[in-house]
């Protein structure tokens, strides 16, 4: 609530709000309020079209009159933007609305209602916001109705050493970026104003620095990481008896309480939480789905494209009008003809929609018998555990397993947990080694699933080097090589791999086969079965 009032003062110059809320009643009421603030309140979606929101030509106008009519966007005019569902904002929507932020015309509310860690905002949008709030846990008895967010506007006075105490906090608690002291500074100037005072005081910084700088904080802060305490011993005591007055103790600077007070505001997971989203979003396939494709039926809507109309795209109506509208008063005046728009076929636009396929992880184990034991129920325990996650990120599994001179497709791609868990206690251990043969079952069953539209990632766990040959006779030497065949034929059909080195020591050999197939290596020795799980999900992600 104070921050809304502190925005209400300065909305361009502390840019906005980050706002982590499901829908409900409580943020219902505390957004109830925007209405009061000095500028006017548009309403966005992440899914709303690029004329929605720059603006371009009014199509009935035009084709009413005749003659080209421009309209205006909903960004045109300064305002307070409210971006519903903000996790899900596209990169190209994020990168416009931080430009906005940048000229100081707009401020902007992002309701993130991410459900995990790793989904939010946008690293460019919640730099550019001053202060966040998480509304998870609020009860309605706990909060109340929003008053008047229009405070005072007076530019009260901040001391260049309050500024540089500000850029010193920040520093202390690992925020690299200079947009934090600086949102501090506007709130500590809005604070003062709200009070009537002409000049910002200790409380103000102490404030300021619990609304804008504790939620960026990436470690917390102490109160030994002060940069310029080692700067030496103070200067003697003759060096300021010549005349000049002592230091004024009471304008001193609190650097311990601006720490203090990022200390008291951070939650005991802040920090991992926050951590946790920024690892997420920075990792490759962060969002847990397969690979983007063009369509022309399903999907997020892009920009419409020129082509012709051969039954394979289907037309995209409004863009062909808007596309002819234009030219309409010159192909009237040369035909002579009223009425209907005319249209030329290099008017004609097709729609476009990005799609988004499932991804299919295929778990090609060794249950041969130097993985019998420990490191195949480890395995198993992985497996399961990855399912129970696989069901929110809708990723399939499929399991192929690895013994003797065969190997076994035990779980074709699913989502049920009740199947893996029955195909997992029946999974066999003993044997020898094909490898070969493991990785061939894996790349068929990943062509076949590309052929579905899904994408695989082919993950390998074992322990050792192959002895069985891909024909089903032994011979190390053969077997390695088998093995590094198809490795390349995996690398050569453009599937993502893992191969994971679950023995007790790591096996140069798999390492070398991990290069030749293009990918990533683990080496996790001893390790348990959530520890394995942890380790493959990020893996997988990043």
């Amino acid at each position: 609530m104070l921050a809304l009032r502190l925005l209400g003062c300065h909305p361009a110059a502390l840019g906005g709000m980050w706002l982590r809320a499901r829908a409900g009643p409580v943020r219902d009421r505390l957004l109830s309020g925007l209405g009061s603030l000095p500028l006017p309140v548009v309403r966005l979606h992440p899914a709303m079209e690029h004329e929605a929101l720059e603006g371009g030509l009014d199509l009935t106008a035009t084709l009413a009159g005749g003659q080209m009519v421009m309209r205006d966007g909903l960004l045109a005019r300064p305002s307070v933007l409210v971006l519903a569902m903000a996790e899900r904002c596209p990169p190209g929507l994020a990168a416009r609305l931080a430009q906005l932020l940048d000229q100081g015309r707009h401020a902007l509310i992002a309701i993130d209602e991410g459900a995990d860690p790793p989904e939010g905002l946008a690293p460019a949008l919640a730099d550019r916001l001053a202060f966040f709030a998480d509304l998870d846990g609020v009860a309605w008895g706990d909060s109340h109705d929003v008053g008047p967010l229009s405070g005072a506007t007076g530019d009260a006075r901040l001391d260049p050493a309050m500024l540089e105490a500000l850029v010193r906090t920040a520093a202390m608690a690992g925020i690299d970026s200079l947009r934090a002291p600086r949102h501090a500074a506007a709130a500590a100037r809005a604070a003062a104003a709200l009070d009537g005072r002409a000049d910002v005081t200790a409380e103000d910084l102490r404030l300021a620095a619990d609304l804008t700088l504790a939620h960026r904080a990436t470690v917390a802060p102490q109160d030994g990481d002060d940069p310029d305490e080692d700067q030496g011993p103070p200067p003697a005591p003759e060096d300021t008896a010549q005349g000049s007055p002592p230091p004024d103790k009471t304008q001193a600077l609190p650097g311990d309480i601006l720490l203090e007070a990022i200390r008291t505001a951070l939650p005991p997971d802040l920090l991992a939480r926050l951590a946790a989203g920024r690892a997420a979003r920075q990792a490759r396939g962060a969002t847990g789905t397969g690979a983007t494709r063009r369509g022309n039926r399903r999907g997020r809507p892009l920009p419409a494209r020129p082509g012709k109309l051969d039954g394979t795209a289907r037309l995209d109506l409004v863009a062909t009008l808007r596309a002819a509208a234009p030219w309409q008063a010159m192909r009237r005046a040369a035909t002579g003809r009223q009425g209907l728009p005319e249209l030329r076929p290099g008017d004609i636009r097709l729609k476009q929609a990005q799609e988004r396929s499932d991804r299919v992880l295929i778990f090609t184990v060794d249950a041969s018998g130097s993985s019998a034991l420990a490191r195949l129920a480890e395995a198993k325990g992985a497996v399961e555990l990855l399912l129970a996650q696989a069901y929110a990120r809708r990723d399939h599994v499929a399991l192929i397993a690895f013994r003797g001179s065969t190997a076994e497709l035990l779980l074709p791609p699913t989502r049920s947990l009740v199947q893996t868990k029955r195909r997992l206690a029946a999974l066999p251990g003993g044997g020898a080694t094909p490898m070969a043969l493991g990785l061939a079952s894996a790349l068929e069953l990943g062509l076949q699933a590309r052929a579905r539209g899904m994408t695989p990632t082919v993950a390998l766990l074992t322990d050792g080097r192959p002895n069985i040959a891909r024909d089903g006779q032994p011979g190390r030497a053969r077997a390695e090589a088998d093995a590094e065949a198809m490795a390349r034929m995996i690398r050569a059909q453009g599937l993502s791999a893992l191969v994971v080195d679950t023995g007790n020591r790591p096996t140069p050999w798999l390492q070398m086969l991990a290069g030749q197939m293009e990918a990533r290596f683990l080496a996790l020795p001893r390790a348990g079965a959530r520890r394995l799980s942890a380790a493959l999900s990020a893996a997988l992600d990043g």
